[in-house]
């Protein structure tokens, strides 16, 4: 079982959905020209990151104008696209990744799980995964700080998923830098999640600076052991890779890294004394 799989990595224009819809049009073009089936663009990429107060003005209903256009890029390009937007949801607001399919309709839609830090005061956590197939592949819906709990990526992958995908937009400041925080570092995570799940895993990041938060971009794409297939640094671009679930490299490697048959759950919980 084989498809391509592309990580967009962009720029966004802060509160302005049509320019941002406009230049995914144009990205997911360049991905699909490289032949991609699915391409993953980053958190809230419709909208930029830091909106502040105008994030009841930017929000949207899941379906609603946003996934239409979506879809209608999804359709022209003949892939499946995945995009971060804020979704309406009843009295509140959603971190939220929306899954299109080549005929234009809404595939599947995620909630982000896990809010980091300030986004807490903003947006109200999904409650429920997202495992959808894609090209007969079962695929999970992440959204950036997903990435840092273990426990959530591997509930994804003892469900099914055979592949995780991840929208993102990891930031930094000069602090941050200070202490090691970097685009190296976010992409080890990609590699490590992969390997200790023996699963592929994609993240596309975004890149930019808002409110003086500048994103780290170094989308990838890692295998199950942990290598990368294709992967970028700073600056916009897509990386495609092909995704050969079923090669007998990977078999091999999966009988030899019987990481999810090794485990003691036992051990993992603590005891009530």
């Amino acid at each position: 079982m084989s498809f391509k799989i592309a990580v967009v990595q962009m720029d966004c224009v802060l509160g302005d959905v049509d320019a941002n819809l406009e230049h995914i049009d144009c990205l997911v073009c360049a991905a699909s020209a490289q032949g991609a089936t699915v391409a993953v663009l980053p958190e809230l990429a419709t909208t930029g990151y830091f909106v502040g107060d105008r994030i009841g003005d930017l929000a949207e209903s899941i379906p609603g104008p946003t996934t239409d256009e979506l879809g209608k890029i999804a359709r022209s390009r003949e892939c499946y696209v995945m995009a971060g937007m804020i979704e309406r949801g009843k009295d509140c607001f959603y971190n939220s990744a929306v899954l299109l399919a080549p005929d234009g309709s809404l595939h599947g839609a995620y909630r982000k799980v896990h809010l980091f830090s300030a986004e807490r005061e903003a947006f109200t956590p999904g409650t429920e995964p997202a495992l959808f197939d894609i090209a007969g592949t079962r695929v999970a819906l992440t959204i950036c700080y997903d990435l840092i709990f273990p426990e959530y990526i591997r509930r994804l992958v003892l469900e099914g998923a055979e592949v995780i995908l991840n929208s993102t937009d990891w930031i930094t400041n000069d602090w941050q830098r200070g202490l090691g925080w970097s685009g190296a570092v976010v992409s080890g995570l990609v590699a490590t999640r992969a390997l200790e799940n023996t699963v592929h895993v994609a993240m596309a990041d975004r890149v930019g600076v808002e409110e003086g938060w500048k994103s780290l971009g170094h989308s990838c794409i890692a295998a199950p052991s942990g290598g990368f297939l294709a992967k970028l640094d700073d600056g916009e671009g897509i990386a495609v890779a092909a995704l050969e679930l079923n090669h007998p490299d990977w078999e091999q490697w999966r009988t030899i890294a019987t990481y999810l048959d090794d485990r003691q759950p036992n051990l993992y919980i603590p005891s009530d004394n």
